[in-house]
């Protein structure tokens, strides 16, 4: 009688090489689904690939109210900047007759100034009117900009000031071209937020912003935006160049009416 050797009862029957035999593999059992059998519909998942671009709306600003109360702060501003440019205009009491024709001739860079600055002024207050007029309701962005423009507006009888005790130096006709072309600028940048902006005026039409609309106050910017360079070249005398703005601003109005 042979005798077994236990060490090959470990895990079945050994194989040739005196390695254990492999158990066979166990089937896994497929779980039942419930909703076949109750008539659900079945569920198809995703093909592979890389996950399909998600189309989020086009998100607008939110309202914040109407106009009015935005117009209104701006025509303050536009008065009280316009009464700022007087205060500095006086005559010493108590001259003779010989000093106060020299008061008047020292006074007439003062007149000059007040009048550049109280037209360019009346002339932004009533393009920003004309801008806001079939508004109907304004968003942030608009009220941001606006207080831009009102600042600048604000701040223009400084350069003023500058320009009527210190025009023989450059620097003073370069700092005032560069304040009225940032306040030309922000109404730019109103006109054409308004008029791509049509839920801001319920939809009706304007045609500030649009077409050769926009020759004027880009014709603006552009003429005192140039006065920095020309003030390197011609000093003071650069101012003379602002008197280009005249037949450019009327032609530009002529082509803005004959437009369809």
């Amino acid at each position: 009688m042979v005798g077994t050797d236990p060490r090959n009862n470990r895990r079945g029957t050994a194989g040739s090489h005196g390695r254990p035999a492999r158990a066979a593999p166990r089937r896994r059992r497929r779980p039942c689904d419930i909703g076949a059998l109750l008539g659900a519909p079945r569920r198809v998942s995703p093909p592979a690939g890389p996950p399909l671009p998600t189309v989020s709306p086009m998100r607008k600003p939110i309202p914040d109210g109407g106009p009015e109360r935005l117009v209104a702060l701006a025509d303050g501003v536009f008065a009280i900047a316009i009464t700022l440019l007087v205060l500095d205009l006086s005559v010493p009491r108590g001259l003779d007759s010989a000093q106060y024709l020299d008061a008047l001739r020292e006074l007439l860079p003062d007149l000059g100034a007040y009048a550049l600055s109280a037209a360019v002024l009346g002339g932004f207050w009533r393009d920003h009117r004309r801008i806001f007029r079939p508004v109907r309701q304004v968003d942030g962005q608009v009220v941001c900009l606006s207080l831009l423009g009102l600042g600048v507006a604000a701040l223009l009888p400084f350069p003023t000031r500058l320009l009527a005790d210190y025009g023989g130096e450059p620097i003073s006709p370069a700092i005032y071209g560069l304040a009225v072309a940032a306040l030309g600028a922000c109404h730019l940048g109103l006109a054409v937020l308004v008029a791509r902006r049509p839920w801001l005026r319920d939809g009706r039409p304007t045609d500030v912003g649009t077409g050769r609309d926009l020759l004027d106050p880009v014709v603006t910017v552009a003429v005192f935006s140039l006065t920095v360079p020309l003030t390197v070249v011609a000093g003071s005398a650069a101012m003379l160049w602002w008197l280009v703005l005249i037949p450019l601003r009327i032609c530009a109005g002529r082509l803005a009416r004959r437009a369809p």
